[in-house]
């Protein structure tokens, strides 16, 4: 199968430092990348699903550094036009994500119609979810499977606790450690009760009531937890300062980082952000908290996309989309992400007549 495949394209640009209304150029005239690497594939771009880290860089890293010009945002489904001698074939329906090396490397991203990336950043789309779906799942969901997996070690019949379980990641979190065959306690915001248990959550918790190391230390589970995800990437140290209460020796607390709309300006968040470095870097002896706190920094695995791949398949894994815009509309997706208060995934619809 062989396409006739244009000499430009309408794609976004980070075109300079800053958040996105001032950082980002919508053009029609853009180059579609024609030279493929070894190993590269070219893929006609169906939907783009934002991630706090893209309006992140926009803002903090600076232009020499990034190498702007560039195309923003990571993950992606679409559809191989350019097969390029990979395990591939053209016309193969796809999902998958280009890491941010790679787009500082190549100035290549998901908000256009063609981009190149590494075949190992691919897998075929399941037939049971659809482009929009699908194309929010690859860095949300890798990074929850890492988190609990990988640096948690998580197992069938423990239970874990996800601090955030109305975000993305929180989310992925839930459906992956039930499908491990772990209990699941989450929190969000009352108003995302019934969101978070459609979602597979046993208990909730609602954060805004009672602080969390509050409820938990007056209420603790039993048994503890064996696992802390905190999905929210609080900077608020308290939850790990406080977990001796509520998580099993033994046990790890996981964080994803500050949370996206943390800045180095605000002086109670920088005080929060030195309190958590003091209480992780504290030795026990030294009355720290005797307990292993962990980052997860996500490291894309294309047998970790694989696997939730096979987890959406067999309908372990349910994709959260939680609104769609149109190609020219992505300032507004992209405004609708940094509230904060998205229940799932923002996704931009790149090729009209997608669902």
């Amino acid at each position: 199968m062989s396409f006739d495949i244009p000499t430009t394209q309408k794609a976004w640009r980070v075109i300079r430092q800053g958040k996105p209304a001032k950082a980002l150029s919508f053009q029609s005239d853009v180059q579609v990348p024609k030279q493929l690497g070894p190993g590269e594939v070219l893929v006609k771009v169906q939907a783009a699903a934002l991630n706090p880290v893209g309006y992140k860089l926009m803002a903090s890293v600076p232009n020499f550094i990034a190498r702007r010009p560039l195309t923003p945002e990571y993950d992606l489904s679409g559809v191989v036009v350019d097969a390029n001698g990979t395990n591939f074939s053209n016309g193969d329906e796809v999902f998958g994500m280009i890491s941010v090396a790679h787009q500082f490397k190549t100035q290549q991203g998901t908000l256009c119609q063609y981009t190149r990336l590494p075949a190992t950043g691919l897998v075929l789309r399941p037939q049971n979810v659809t482009p929009i779906q699908a194309c929010g799942i690859p860095l949300a969901g890798e990074t929850a499977l890492q988190a609990l997996v990988n640096v948690g070690k998580l197992e069938a019949g423990q239970t874990v606790f996800i601090n955030g379980g109305s975000s993305s990641v929180g989310i992925f979190a839930i459906h992956i450690a039930k499908a491990l065959g772990a209990r699941v306690i989450a929190s969000a915001s009352g108003k995302n009760e019934a969101f978070v248990k459609d979602h597979g959550a046993d208990e909730f918790i609602d954060y805004t009531t009672t602080p969390l190391h509050q409820y938990l230390t007056e209420n603790p589970p039993s048994p503890k937890f064996h696992l802390i995800f905190d999905a929210a990437g609080l900077v608020d140290p308290s939850l790990y300062k406080h977990s001796e209460a509520y998580l099993a020796p033994g046990g790890t607390y996981i964080s994803t980082g500050p949370t996206p709309s943390f800045t180095w300006g605000g002086p109670r968040g920088l005080s929060n952000l030195l309190s958590t470095f003091r209480e992780v870097m504290t030795p026990t002896w030294l009355w720290g908290t005797r307990r292993s706190w962990k980052l997860v920094s996500l490291v894309h695995s294309q047998e970790d996309l694989k696997r939730l791949r096979e987890m959406l398949a067999e309908g372990k894994l349910k994709p959260a989309v939680d609104s769609v815009y149109g190609f020219e509309d992505a300032l507004s997706a992209y405004e609708r992400l940094q509230t904060s208060r998205a229940r799932g995934k923002v996704v931009v619809k790149v090729e009209e007549g997608v669902n």
